[in-house]
């Protein structure tokens, strides 16, 4: 039979390590339970070795491995997952994480009527590492259905690799007159530009020479479903 604060202090340990990996300091279990000094937890950790429930690991810092659980906590035996296995389970769901990257998100552009000129970022988002390799690039927030057979939804977060040129046929963030800014479909059309839309529901719109500046190409999609 434990003691309230050698299972309060055995409880802490265990989550401490489970969480991160390695067990709390001497400071840290001290805080944790509240106790004026350290020689408190001494004491703690003793009677816990003393009844099977710690084991002190030579020769390493923070050496303390918990090696049972109360009976009220212990899993089924079927069931039982050691720290270590917790441990070597998160570090291989991080291993299989794809490495991923951080693009700041310059604010809504419309897929419909242009509406405004780019912001600058107010927060970031994160994309496979993959997707963003080779050049510059930025995200936005899409605002409008005109792209939706392109499969460009309302409230999508699109991936723009950054450059000032891009082949007719791409779908580009296009700068109209210096200050509207829209995601549609270029066109190159003799000395005009065209851009086009994804819905038809919208008309294509027709610029002359200079009027209409390519800001990136679409090379990715976010989508978040609530």
């Amino acid at each position: 039979m434990l003691t309230r604060k050698q299972h309060e202090l055995l409880i802490f340990i265990h989550k401490h390590f489970t969480a991160t990996g390695f067990c709390p300091s001497f400071e840290e279990m001290r805080a944790a339970l509240d106790l004026k000094s350290k020689s408190g937890i001494h004491r703690l950790i003793t009677a816990l070795e003393e009844r099977g429930f710690l084991r002190r690991r030579a020769h390493r810092a923070r050496a303390l491995e918990v090696v049972r659980l109360p009976e009220e906590l212990a899993r089924p035996p079927k069931a039982e997952v050691t720290q270590l296995d917790a441990v070597r389970a998160q570090r291989a769901a991080v291993a299989m994480r794809p490495n991923v990257g951080h693009l700041p998100l310059m604010g809504r552009i419309a897929a419909g009527t242009p509406i405004e000129a780019l912001r600058n970022p107010a927060e970031t988002v994160e994309v496979p590492a993959d997707l963003i390799a080779g050049g510059e690039h930025y995200a936005l927030e899409v605002s409008g259905d005109s792209m939706v057979e392109a499969g460009i939804l309302d409230g999508d977060i699109v991936v723009i690799r950054q450059g000032e040129t891009a082949e007719s046929g791409a779908i580009v963030v296009a700068l109209i007159d210096e200050h509207e800014v829209t995601l549609k479909r270029l066109r190159q059309r003799g000395n005009s530009v065209a851009l086009e839309p994804a819905n038809q529901a919208y008309e294509t719109r027709i610029f002359g020479p200079g009027r209409v500046r390519v800001q990136g190409r679409l090379v990715g999609l976010i989508r978040k479903y609530h």
